[in-house]
């Protein structure tokens, strides 16, 4: 019988909630060194980070399927500052291992980001979801991972989003974050919803700040791999490889709909009203077009 995974508690860096195995280890994620090589994909938990990992690995390797076959996810893209009691690899000890150029996975809001990314140059990539359809996500992620923390009920989750005292803290601090830099430093901002309504769109704009050029062929080929559906059923690409004590999956699947406006299923009219208001107040001192549905 599997071990009974506990779940992590919150501990802050600078003011940001962080699991706590990820705090006892920070003083080796500041001091990363990234190289000008290295491409980091950054997002708020659950704004699409895997889809857009997938989508890079196969514009790198010119939309070859078995390549991105090669290993799971997070072998193949390690998660920057992850740690959890039962990782026996913590995403920072396989990076050190790791020759240039890698993709880094992060959620780490830019003022918690190593220094060393933007003093060597590399490339970003950030993806920004609309809250609503995050805040849905990332409950029923939190309701199946076993790490994290207990996610109680959906009124109080909403709260705790609205108020930036999960994982990674604020929602509305980290998209802004990065969008009121975005045009100083080597930043690609691109939108969950925008990847949804025109895939072939967005993966073309990847490539070309990857500088690469991708054939209509090789273009429609990672499209189909990269659907929902696809990668669902890709043992390489849905994390099914994490075992059942720490992904509960009764209590729902790591891809679970990858669709915009699933609010709408959760939120009743009273809350949505609430979120709505917050969300114009929050957002008031940064215009960035969210869209709620396509």
């Amino acid at each position: 019988m599997a071990d009974k995974v506990t779940r992590c508690t919150l501990q802050e860096v600078h003011g940001i909630p962080l699991l706590e195995p990820i705090v006892q280890h920070w003083e080796k994620v500041e001091a990363f060194q990234a190289f000008p090589e290295d491409l980091l994909i950054v997002t708020y938990p659950k704004a699409g980070t895997t889809w857009t990992q997938e989508i890079v690995d196969l514009i790198l390797h010119g939309g070859d399927a078995e390549m991105v076959r090669r290993a799971p996810t997070n072998t193949r893209m390690p998660f920057l500052e992850f740690s959890s009691p039962k990782a026996s690899h913590p995403g920072i000890t396989q990076l050190e291992k790791m020759d240039p150029p890698r993709v880094i996975k992060s959620h780490l809001p830019i003022q918690l980001l190593p220094k060393s990314f933007w003093e060597s140059g590399s490339k970003v990539i950030y993806v920004a979801r609309n809250p609503k359809d995050t805040l849905v996500s990332y409950f029923h992620f939190d309701r199946m991972n076993m790490v994290q923390p207990e996610p109680g009920p959906w009124s109080g989750y909403q709260k705790k989003f609205m108020e930036g005292q999960l994982g990674w803290g604020s929602w509305y601090e980290h998209v802004k974050g990065y969008w009121k830099e975005k045009d100083k430093r080597n930043i690609h901002y691109l939108f969950f919803e925008d990847m949804k309504e025109n895939p072939a769109r967005e993966i073309q704009r990847i490539a070309k700040f990857l500088g690469h050029r991708l054939s209509e062929d090789i273009l429609n080929n990672i499209v189909q791999l990269t659907t929902f559906d696809a990668m669902r059923e890709n043992p390489m690409a849905n994390y099914s490889s994490v075992p059942g004590n720490i992904f509960d999956r009764k209590a729902s699947d790591f891809l679970r709909k990858g669709e915009v406006g699933d609010w709408k299923n959760h939120l009743s009219p009273e809350e949505n009203a609430a979120f709505e208001k917050h969300y114009v107040e929050t957002m008031s001192d940064c215009e960035i077009p969210f869209r709620f549905v396509i």
